[in-house]
């Protein structure tokens, strides 16, 4: 039960010491608005954000040794050395199995592409997307691929250990943005924090989104457990967030469309992403990504 004990003290020291943390992150910004007026302007949920990921990341070895982890390798965290190989090998997938969504999307004229996108425009939305592919994937696949379900995995069979991980990976993208009315105090984050859960609320937002985000989890712990460590999971969490970032930027829905299945600006929102993911799911055990002698193996 200690490793049980362990995620549920995890959890809530992450969202309730997050919600206390980002008032004090708030008046640190404004004190400093001076040098960062970008920072000291930014809406209080960001802030909220921030402290949630903060404490995700500081919290993250301790749960690791609570599950028995001893070494950064545990967690699929090893030397750069010839891992290319995996790296762009995870980028060309999840970057090819949403462009078959984007592609259908705008084939069938659900979504159409702007004519008034400027270059500035569209250099400045691919560079953003790039950087945030780069940090995005790595910072959730450590924490959700290597941390959590590593972590499970130690005291579960791995079944168990991807689908509940999985689940908490999806349930985390639901929740919501709030703002707080008034100035910020010091339990502002404790306030809105019933709010920013209630994501969970919206049944239209939950399917099928709460479905690909769990299928997406799914097909990234397999790349872990297949894999070894962390480098094609990384790539193939980079190329559909590429996606995520430019698909709304670049497209639009078109006049009465279906978006429950084409999906709209969100792209994983629709059952067309669903069946997509499921294709990969189902070729992915013949993907020549590990030892296929003892396929779902970690190697020691």
């Amino acid at each position: 039960m200690r490793p049980f004990r362990a995620l549920v003290i995890y959890l809530a020291a992450v969202f309730i010491g997050g919600a206390l943390l980002a008032p004090w992150l708030y008046r640190l910004a404004q004190v400093f608005a001076h040098a960062l007026p970008r920072l000291a302007a930014a809406p209080f949920h960001r802030f909220v954000d921030r402290s949630f990921l903060i404490l995700a990341l500081a919290g993250l070895w301790p749960l690791l040794r609570a599950f028995g982890a001893t070494s950064p390798r545990e967690i699929g965290l090893v030397l750069p050395y010839a891992q290319s190989r995996k790296l762009f090998g995870g980028l060309l997938l999840g970057f090819g199995s949403l462009a078959v969504v984007a592609a259908l999307a705008i084939g069938c004229r659900a979504r159409v592409v702007p004519q008034d996108l400027s270059a500035h425009q569209v250099v400045g939305t691919i560079l953003g997307a790039i950087a945030a592919a780069a940090s995005v994937a790595t910072l959730e696949e450590i924490l959700f691929r290597g941390g959590l379900f590593g972590g499970l995995r130690r005291v579960l069979y791995w079944p168990f250990a991807l689908g509940f991980s999985s689940g908490i990976y999806a349930i985390v993208h639901f929740l919501q943005r709030a703002e707080i009315s008034g100035p910020v105090a010091w339990n502002s984050g404790l306030v809105l924090l019933p709010h920013i859960l209630g994501g969970f609320a919206d049944f239209y937002a939950l399917v099928p989104g709460f479905f690909n985000l769990t299928l997406a989890g799914i097909l990234l712990g397999l790349a872990y457990q297949r894999t070894g460590n962390l480098y094609f999971s990384i790539g193939l969490h980079a190329g559909w967030i590429f996606w995520l970032k430019t698909y709304g930027a670049f497209t639009a829905a078109a006049p009465r469309s279906a978006t429950w299945f084409w999906g709209g600006g969100k792209m994983i929102d629709g059952w067309l992403a669903f069946f997509v993911l499921v294709a990969v799911l189902a070729v992915f055990k013949f993907l020549p990504i590990g030892d296929k002698r003892t396929p779902f193996t970690i190697p020691s």
